[in-house]
């Protein structure tokens, strides 16, 4: 049987809403009135409620003296205040005490129903709301999952699966989760196989979607040829979901515009944010600048040493003599985010700035090997938490805050490639020599399981530089990870729940490029 929930109604004209609390005991509210707040008190310091009623303008103790006396009995209780008074700093010092609603008499039954429903059912409500919302959403997407044709169909489908995500980051009560999740496999499927089926074909194509090495020509330019600096901010490995989760806290300060873009083959850093930074493709990069590839096996992080100067030739094919003009800064730890904080004036000058955010591909990285950090992230609603943590107290945010305030620049902000958590381990046969990732592997005659990942044996064909005669490269699927046949079942173990990426999923590939203008330059 339904508890009921317990009001205590506090009015001086407690008589003269005989009514109003008929009505609310007739849909099962128990309502105890009160015609002072000293009595209020004694009732609060003795008995339980779940809400009180409280009018401002009472003899003896009035509202907000007794709203603050019951405060020190109960910190938490919902109390709803009802005033006669429209004045609005009576209203900002209701507020600023923590009330949970502001009523204006004469109030009428349904009023406070509603305010008593936004307390006690909103949550059971909103979530009905969203199941049915979602199950009718789910049923078309699934309809049309098998006969998607078009690079804008993967899109519109991996923004809804991530808006939903967030959703139900926030109403976990909801009994869908695992549902999603299973769907989310279900696309990611499909998704490999429409990959497998075109990826090859926008490469050599004038009509292929956005992808990375598109990203400066189509974003960055048109802000500085109109005159405008133009910062371009990179946060590795950041999952559309993630920005869903932080691009609020953002909206009081910019006008934001979210597209997306398709991250080249593989997702990982070497690759694709090169081709952000230089325009190119792989290959061509790797034939203009051999040295960026020549400790491809022994040290895969050289290849990302010279993003300041693959972006200023990139600018200068372009018809941008910036030399010498441009800022970039690598932030690696807070360190040097509190740095390019204490320089932004110096930053902000530049006709060009870039900054690359290691936060997110760090922590993916170290988690690997750190249980506590398992322990706080064990699935992908726990990192978009901790993303979310880190945005909203790091200096990378001050920055941003910063940057609004001036109207002679535009920010134009991405991420390289995105991340899956890797479920299931897939056999890889090749032998020394090669590449270490678990997401995807390039060396010499390397084969996998054709289901669970793409073989590339012709590398120049997909644009990807090659090391040998036999150079082969082989890309997971779904959220599928490399291991050797030898200790298979110790290796999957191990590296299960990892949040890796260099593969074909949608959570990888498909990834925001969010436009900010900001709003406190017309102020």
């Amino acid at each position: 049987m339904k508890t009921l929930k317990r009001i205590l109604w506090i009015d001086d004209e407690i008589v003269q809403l005989k009514p109003h609390i008929y009505f609310l005991e007739e849909k099962g509210y128990q309502v105890t009135p009160a015609s002072n707040g000293r009595d209020a008190l004694a009732m609060l310091e003795k008995n339980n409620y779940d809400v009180v009623l409280l009018d401002e303008m009472m003899p003896g103790l009035d509202g907000l003296t007794t709203l603050e006396e019951m405060r020190k009995i109960d910190s938490y209780i919902p109390i709803i205040m009802i005033t006669k008074s429209e004045e609005e700093g009576l209203m900002n010092e209701a507020i600023g005490r923590e009330i949970t609603d502001y009523l204006i008499k004469p109030v009428n039954p349904n009023q406070i129903l509603l305010s008593l429903k936004k307390i006690f059912d909103q949550r059971t409500i909103v979530e009905g709301e969203l199941t049915r919302k979602y199950t009718t959403e789910y049923r078309k997407y699934l309809m049309g999952l098998q006969s998607i044709s078009e690079p804008e169909e993967w899109y519109d489908l991996a923004n809804w699966l991530s808006e939903w995500n967030v959703i139900f980051d926030e109403h976990p009560g909801i009994g869908l989760i695992e549902s999603h999740r299973d769907f989310i496999r279900e696309c990611n499927v499909e998704f490999g196989k429409y990959i497998e089926g075109n990826y090859l074909k926008w490469l050599y194509s004038k009509e292929r979607p956005t992808i990375s090495n598109d990203l400066v020509d189509k974003y960055l330019l048109p802000i500085m040829r109109k005159g405008k600096k133009a910062f371009l901010i990179v946060v590795d490995c950041m999952r559309l979901d993630q920005w869903l989760s932080v691009e609020p806290f953002l909206n009081p300060y910019y006008d934001i515009n979210r597209d997306l873009y398709y991250s080249l083959l593989p997702t990982a850093t070497p690759f694709s944010r090169n081709a952000i930074f230089s325009g190119l493709f792989p290959s061509e990069l790797a034939r203009k600048y051999p040295d960026l590839w020549s400790n491809a096996f022994t040290d895969p992080q050289s290849r990302n040493r010279y993003e300041h100067q693959l972006l200023d030739k990139q600018l200068e094919r372009n018809g941008f003599a910036v030399e010498g003009s441009t800022k970039y800064i690598k932030i690696l730890d807070p360190q040097e985010g509190e740095f390019l904080l204490k320089h932004l004036q110096s930053y902000s000058a530049a006709p060009q700035t870039s900054v690359v955010i290691n936060f997110l591909d760090i922590l993916a990285h170290s988690r690997v090997n750190s249980d506590v950090i398992q322990e706080i992230s064990p699935d992908d609603r726990a990192y978009r938490n901790i993303m979310k943590a880190w945005f909203n107290n790091s200096p990378f945010f001050e920055v941003l805050k910063m940057l609004s305030r001036r109207d002679d620049l535009e920010i134009v902000m991405t991420t390289d490639h995105g991340s899956v958590l890797g479920q299931r381990g897939t056999r890889a046969y090749g032998g020394k020599g090669t590449s270490s990732s678990l997401r995807y592997k390039y060396g010499s005659n390397l084969n996998a399981e054709p289901k669970d990942a793409l073989i590339i044996r012709e590398p120049k064909e997909f644009k990807l530089p090659d090391f040998s005669m036999s150079t082969t490269y082989i890309i997971a699927k779904e959220d599928y990870f490399f291991v050797y046949p030898s200790n298979f079942s110790k290796y999957e173990q191990e590296y299960k729940n990892s949040i890796i990426h260099g593969g074909i999923s949608l959570e990888e590939m498909i990834i925001p490029v969010i436009r900010m203008t900001p709003k406190g330059a017309k102020s």
